[in-house]
């Protein structure tokens, strides 16, 4: 099943890739509730190796592309987000004090924090796309205009799935014209 549950993360995270014009160095938000992946309720039991095969998914396709992982904690450290320190510099973020756990973080913070080269944890980012893995409420920490992205499967192991990009703001009007490439 977890092998499963890999496959299905790159599948749909290439997807977004695809439509959510990043470039090298944006943040993507991921929220991942392993609980919902297993079919149970969300925060109720946890799971860290459906945490590890989400992770495993991600992290070939973000290294590949230059993209930073923001994972979204739980819900108990007020839905703070593990993240690289260098991600942290060079979006200019605060470090908060906490190292997320199993039942105050979540597996999957958990997981990322323990994989991560030098994670550090924040309070909030504003990220160019995300995945959000079971109804984990990523869209605070995306950036205005959040778009839906559409990709071939609803869902990740029994947890649904809700993607997004972000886009440009529209000014200007009626009379205005719109760049493209920003859409």
């Amino acid at each position: 099943m977890m092998a499963e549950i890999q496959k299905q993360v790159q599948l749909a995270f290439s997807q977004l890739l695809e439509q959510a014009s990043l470039h090298p160095g944006d943040l993507v938000v991921v929220g991942c509730s392993s609980s919902e992946i297993i079919g149970k309720k969300i925060g109720s039991v946890g799971s860290m190796e459906a945490a590890e095969a989400v992770w495993a998914g991600l992290e070939p396709l973000l290294r590949e592309h230059g993209l930073f992982l923001a994972a979204q904690c739980c819900e108990h450290l007020n839905r703070a987000l593990v993240i690289e320190r260098e991600a942290a510099r060079l979006h200019h973020l605060p470090e908060v004090n906490a190292v997320p756990q199993p039942h105050a973080g979540g597996s999957f913070a958990t997981t990322v924090y323990a994989k991560m080269a030098d994670p550090v944890v924040v309070e909030h980012v504003s990220a160019a796309a995300g995945m959000d893995i079971g109804g984990t409420l990523i869209g605070m920490h995306l950036r205005e205009v959040a778009v839906p992205v559409r990709v071939s499967l609803s869902h990740i192991g029994e947890a649904t799935l809700i993607l997004a990009r972000s886009r440009a703001r529209f000014i200007g009007g009626e009379r205005a014209h719109y760049n493209p490439a920003l859409m």
